[in-house]
């Protein structure tokens, strides 16, 4: 059987809650993770805010961000949810508090969820709108830099891209750019732009650019003395996409990074203060407009399904810290 999908809000209990799994039967409280494989997440994500918020602590500069994690996602409501065509009640997150700190663990997974469910829902639509245009996804680097110096380099890379839209060899009628920044080995920064580029059909043919093309107009625009790493695929014709919506609005630092050294982080968070992660142009700019902002809702994952109440009562999981684990608690 395969592995459970990380990010999903709810889980099958079959038929009506009718008896809890033997994996929980050694304690009298189960824990959420007990009782849902497919929210294990839940434990992985509020343990690293635990570190996270340890972090924030240490430094007299983050004393409010600490506070705030320190109350983010500590109780979780799952609301009992009929699915008719399964036979079976499903739990769904319908409340819990979050701190919205850019670099909380919880609240960047949930963030990460948010933006997906949107791009899902309108991708298909300009797909329908423009049927004949193809896409290219398309990874921009430059050196690893200090990490004192990420900030200047997000910003030069950022004006970078600029300049390259306004090219004539510039092919995307539309796009979506997300800033990704991991830690090398030595502790230097590694920012990179993930992009979804919309093109004419006519790319493919009389316009194409290779590789190396590509890397030179990108070179240019940056104004680098050397040829950066580079790498652009297509999606192949009749794909679609949303194949590339994980890869594109995936987290802006993954937790392992932001949890391996406490200096590090806090001058992460000092140097991406206020940065915006996600930028959308041409075409799409009005499309996904939305995920430019911070979502308003990061409980509701599942856009498409109605919200309805339900009268079959509802679960509360506390974390608990030195289990690491969220635990069934009365409410």
């Amino acid at each position: 059987m395969s592995e459970p999908k990380e990010g999903a809000d709810d889980f099958c209990i079959a038929p009506i809650l009718p008896a809890v799994s033997s994996e929980i039967q050694h304690t009298d409280v189960p824990s959420l993770s007990d009782l849902s494989k497919r929210d294990k997440p839940w434990d992985k994500h509020r343990g690293n805010a635990d570190r996270v918020q340890g972090y924030y602590w240490s430094s007299s500069e983050f004393r409010d961000y600490a506070q705030r994690v320190s109350q983010c996602s500590q109780l979780l409501q799952f609301n009992l949810v009929p699915d008719k065509a399964a036979g079976e009640l499903r739990l769904k997150l319908t409340n819990s508090r979050f701190c919205r700190v850019r670099h909380c663990p919880v609240c960047q997974w949930r963030r990460s969820l948010m933006w997906k469910a949107k791009a899902y829902k309108v991708l298909p639509k300009i797909v329908e709108k423009y049927p004949k245009h193809r896409w290219l996804f398309v990874t921009l680097t430059v050196k690893n830099c200090p990490i004192t110096e990420l900030r200047a380099t997000l910003q030069h890379m950022n004006q970078s891209f600029k300049r390259m839209t306004l090219r004539k060899l510039w092919p995307a009628e539309g796009w979506l750019k997300s800033v990704e920044v991991t830690r090398g080995r030595d502790g230097l920064a590694h920012p990179h732009f993930h992009c979804l580029l919309m093109v004419k059909p006519s790319y493919f043919g009389t316009n194409y650019m290779k590789q190396d093309e590509w890397v030179e107009l990108w070179r240019s625009c940056a104004r680098l003395d050397y040829n950066p790493i580079l790498d652009t695929r297509a999606v192949k014709r009749g794909k679609q996409p949303m194949q590339l919506i994980p890869e594109l609005l995936k987290y802006c630092t993954k937790e392992s990074d932001l949890v391996a050294d406490q200096e590090w982080f806090l001058e992460l968070t000092r140097q991406m203060h206020k940065l915006r992660c996600i930028a959308t142009g041409g075409i799409l700019k009005d499309y996904l407009r939305e995920l430019e902002q911070e979502p308003d809702d990061l409980i509701h994952g599942d856009e498409d399904q109605e919200r309805t109440e339900v009268d079959e009562g509802s679960l509360w999981f506390g974390w608990k810290r030195l289990e690491k684990k969220y635990r069934m608690v009365d409410h």
